[in-house]
């Protein structure tokens, strides 16, 4: 599957190109240079190459994925983009998270699957792309996929940077939660339980992903900050699949040295 330009007049547009009776997949990379812990943290310097190319590099792999944009609102990483090879879009500054900057994406550029990929994640296993991307194509009444993986790690549990899931009998994910869900009430005799760790990649339907901008965010995303809570205080399903992908995320200046570690240990 490769990208076509189509342009009439003054207005040009891109497509995904798709083969007959495949969905067109795109992947958007939402990058904001702002941020609290960590001011230009998608520029970061991780092995001598910044963090945002790590990731887009990664995503590119992907064998479902036709097309990468980076999705920013700063031209420093537009700049950044541009000079390693890579696509970006300016987007508004306004957004309140990652998923409302994509849906902007989808406003100009047309697929029929999109894959919202976390920037922070320089360790990214493009399987793990390809995983969410098959819950959708597997079922067509499901409009947002997301996958989780077993916490292996007991410090995870209780650390708020990990979101946790649970689930029902059919994957559906019942809530996400910086708080250890769920809690191990009876502690006289011991209890296996497997707590899962949200992968933050999503793979949301056009329809879907447009509407996202115009539903209501409720007091659990206020709450807890996590935009994927929307989606289910809005009626949605999420369907979520397991990976055995464990992802590093930069969340502060103190990470990178652990990813660079990583990286070491992979050669």
């Amino acid at each position: 599957m490769q990208p076509f330009t189509c342009r009439h007049a003054n207005i040009s547009f891109v497509m995904v190109k798709r083969k007959s009776g495949a969905l067109s997949v795109l992947a958007v990379i939402p990058a904001r240079y702002h941020s609290q812990r960590f001011p230009g943290k998608p520029l970061a310097q991780i092995a001598g190459r910044p963090m945002l190319e790590h990731v887009w590099s990664r995503v590119c792999r992907a064998a479902s994925v036709a097309r990468v944009l980076v999705a920013t609102e700063d031209e420093r990483i537009a700049e950044a983009v541009r000079h390693w090879g890579g696509e970006a879009e300016l987007t508004r500054p306004d957004h309140s998270c990652g998923t409302e900057r994509v849906a902007e994406v989808a406003l100009r550029v047309e697929a029929d699957l999109y894959v919202n990929v976390q920037g922070d994640e320089p360790l990214l296993e493009p399987a793990a792309v390809d995983a969410a991307v098959d819950v959708l194509r597997a079922d067509d009444e499901i409009a947002v996929a997301t996958l989780c993986a077993p916490i292996r790690h007991p410090e995870e549990i209780m650390n708020p940077n990990v979101v946790k899931v649970v689930r029902d009998f059919s994957d559906n994910a019942l809530y996400f939660s910086r708080a250890p869900i769920p809690w191990v009430r009876e502690r006289a005799e011991p209890v296996a339980v497997q707590h899962w760790k949200h992968i933050g990649i999503y793979v949301c339907r056009r329809e879907a992903l447009l509407e996202f901008p115009t539903l209501p965010p409720g007091e659990l995303e206020r709450v807890e900050q996590l935009e994927q809570l929307r989606w289910l205080e809005n009626g949605y399903r999420i369907r979520v699949a397991e990976t055995d992908y464990d992802p590093i995320s930069v969340d502060v200046p103190d990470d990178v040295a652990r990813v660079e570690a990583r990286l070491t240990q992979q050669g």
